[in-house]
């Protein structure tokens, strides 16, 4: 049988068989300490009881520095009802023996006697002392922050829930895992409760303690002069030792329960145990503990003070402050090292390599100087600016122009910028923030100093002119405009010079999804059955190669369902295209609902439609050198007419040949409007002004 016993011991065959039985063992001990207020003690088993209570307390304070949350202890409620109930039942216990025999054992006369040295008003003082620590300082303030912390628990219980709700939608978190959250905040709500009501058991412990304390020395003296015939300071000698031993004992147990009630209610926001935290939190500034040494150390030299416990603590604090500092040295060392370790570790990660292949759609980079266009701090309205253009490129063109990356670049002129496609130049310009562009509109009848250069978007000969000259210079009939301004012109008619370019795959997927919400039919009928996606965007890129707006997507559709059956070629689909929008092209290049242009000379027409070559990568026209050296002499001229008499530059030619003549002289005149006869509104007014022959 000892065997067993010794194997179970070494298992935790107790402790196992305790958890089984737990149920009857609180069962029983709750009875017996009924039975205790009711049934007279020995001595010893007294003894032994107010033993165990110390242990008890001990075990409980001890429980709450090691917890990491309340709910660690969520018994403790519980826990707070029956030690009080079994402190209020050893004294009404040693009460009797006290009064009936005059001695409650030893553990009460030791500490009547040697705690307090056999003196009864240094008893008395202490115990009223013990008291209103208790009953004052920590009984009270865990009440409060019990009955704040059950308050504020109770109303964060619902949003806390809808957070727990929102992160199950999100798929962050499970149903297993939501279900432990919600009890747990219900087992807060209930905790917390508990422990508001359950402080005021510590608080009507120490009420008890006093008038029982109270009640044991006036009785004591009446039955040690009445029954026992001693003298008054005799029987209140004794009577009152005795008692202050027995509150002494009772009030020592109950003050570490009541720490433990305040330890579980303020740990709110732990990481670890108390002392973990302690530690981690107070200790970890050495600038804090050599301040302190300082302080100490003036404290040392001050007279009348005993400067050696000073000079002492200062030494300590010195040398704990050296230690700290010599930690966070060490720290910081090993995080460099492992900063450079795990730096070079994600260079040589694939996925950061491939990072580095990203390239942005379009990017402008500015010198320093012009850093406070793009800070709202300083004025600047640059990035208000670039969301205005890509409003008017969508309305303009169709296009969704993609987000444009602003950087500043020290390597350029401080008043410089430069516009980038897909990481390569293709623009650039030069600022005066604190100037006016002011450019000649043809009307100028007095010049006005400047600074001479070219405005950027167009080419044109202008000045920089300073704000004091801004009034005077539109007066002289200056087209006068701010820095940004410049800038944003220019970015506008980039984007548009080559919306062709900026307009990819993935953005027609996004402009055929975009129509297919309302007209699914349509969408279908065309991707993928008879153009993919890819053939679409070449219809779309060159519409915006010659700036013929891609904003009526359905239009543009509805043209491809028609005649891609018959053709896959995208030029000439572009070319039904354009006819079809003939009448937003016409409003387009229309002035007063008159067309003014030159023409082709029909034989010029002619040569060029039987000059077409058609291979498998496209058409062009052959000609020879001579011919197109004369065709493009005879094109300017006539251009140059049109130009001096104010118009817009625009060549009207036959719908078989617009096509064949664009690719011909685009090089030479880029920029060009060429449009056929199938493109221009029949309520439109055609007026050649010239003819181009060779």
């Amino acid at each position: 049988m000892a065997g067993v016993s010794s194997a179970s011991l070494r298992g935790g065959g107790l402790v196992d068989s305790i958890k089984k039985m737990s149920d009857v063992i609180i069962a029983l001990t709750i009875v017996t300490i009924v039975i205790m207020m009711i049934i007279p003690l020995p001595t010893l088993l007294l003894d032994l009881l107010i033993c165990l209570n110390i242990t008890v307390a001990l075990v409980i304070v001890i429980s709450t520095i090691y917890n990491t949350e309340a709910l660690d202890l969520s018994v403790f409620p519980s826990l707070l009802l029956v030690t009080t109930l079994f402190r209020l039942a050893l004294n009404i216990s040693s009460t009797r023996l006290i009064l009936l025999d005059g001695y409650a054992g030893e553990v009460i006369t030791a500490f009547g006697n040697f705690v307090v040295g056999g003196n009864a008003v240094v008893g008395f003082i202490m115990f009223v002392i013990l008291v209103i620590i208790q009953f004052i300082v920590i009984t009270k303030g865990s009440e409060r922050v019990a009955e704040v912390s059950a308050r504020f628990t109770l109303d964060a219980m619902p949003g806390k829930q809808m957070a727990i709700d929102a992160d199950l939608n999100q798929g962050a978190i499970t149903d297993a895992e939501a279900k432990i959250r919600r009890e747990k905040i219900q087992r807060e709500a209930d905790f917390f409760g508990a422990m508001d009501g359950a402080s005021k058991f510590v608080k009507g412990d120490a009420i008890a303690a006093i008038i029982i304390m109270l009640i044991n020395i006036a009785g004591g003296f009446v039955i040690g002069m009445v029954q026992r015939d001693m003298e008054a300071a005799q029987a209140l000698q004794q009577y009152t030792l005795l008692t202050v031993g027995e509150g002494l004992v009772s009030q020592i147990p109950a003050l570490l329960i009541s720490t433990a009630t305040g330890l579980i209610v303020t740990r709110a926001a732990s990481e670890g145990n108390l002392g973990a935290d302690i530690v981690n939190q107070l200790i970890k500034n050495d600038r804090i503990f050599f301040i302190i040494s300082g302080v100490l150390v003036f404290l040392a030299m001050v007279p009348g003070l005993p400067g050696i416990p000073f000079l002492a603590l200062s030494a300590a604090c010195a040398f704990l402050g050296y230690n700290l500092r010599q930690k966070v040295e060490r720290q910081e060392d090993t995080t460099q090292v492992e900063k450079k370790a795990k730096a070079k570790e994600e260079a040589t990660k694939p996925e950061n390599i491939v990072s580095l292949l990203q390239v942005d759609p379009m990017e402008l980079e500015i010198g320093y100087s012009l850093i406070p266009l793009v800070d709202t701090g300083q004025g600047g309205d640059l990035l208000d600016r670039i969301v205005m253009i890509r409003r008017q490129c969508a309305l303009e063109l169709g296009l969704v122009v993609p987000t444009i990356r602003i950087r500043d670049n020290i390597q350029i002129k401080p008043n410089a910028y430069i516009i980038k496609l897909k990481g390569i130049e293709i623009a650039k310009g030069e600022l005066l923030l604190d100037h006016y562009l002011a450019m000649n509109s043809g009307t100028v009848f007095e010049e006005v100093p400047g600074i001479e250069t070219t405005e950027p978007a167009f080419g044109l000969p202008a000045l920089w002119i300073p704000e004091s000259e801004r009034e005077q210079a539109e007066l002289n009939g200056y087209t006068v405009v701010d820095a940004v301004s410049v800038l944003a012109t220019h970015l506008t008619e980039v984007i548009k010079a080559h919306a062709d370019e900026i307009l990819g795959r993935q953005e027609t997927q996004d402009l055929i999804e975009n129509l297919k919400k309302t007209n699914e039919s349509l969408v279908e009928e065309v991707v993928p059955e008879l153009m993919n996606v890819g053939e679409i965007q070449k219809v779309l890129a060159n519409l915006l190669r010659e700036r013929i707006s891609i904003r009526d997507m359905a239009t543009i559709l509805e043209v491809l369902a028609d005649y891609a059956r018959a053709t896959k070629d995208t030029e000439i689909l572009t070319e039904y295209v354009r006819h079809a929008m003939a009448r937003h092209i016409s409003q387009q290049y229309v002035q007063g609902n008159v067309l003014p242009c030159v023409t082709l000379e029909p034989s010029l027409e002619n040569r060029i439609a039987g000059g077409v070559q058609r291979t498998d990568h496209g058409s062009y026209v052959s000609m020879d050198p001579d011919s197109m050296q004369k065709l493009i002499n005879s094109l300017n001229t006539e251009l140059s007419k049109l130009t001096n008499m104010g118009y817009q530059p625009i060549v009207l030619t036959s719908p078989a040949v617009r096509l064949y003549f664009r690719k011909l002289v685009e090089r030479s005149v880029p920029g060009l409007v060429v449009l056929s006869h199938a493109e221009i509104d029949q309520t439109v007014e055609i007026q050649i002004l010239g003819v181009v022959k060779i």
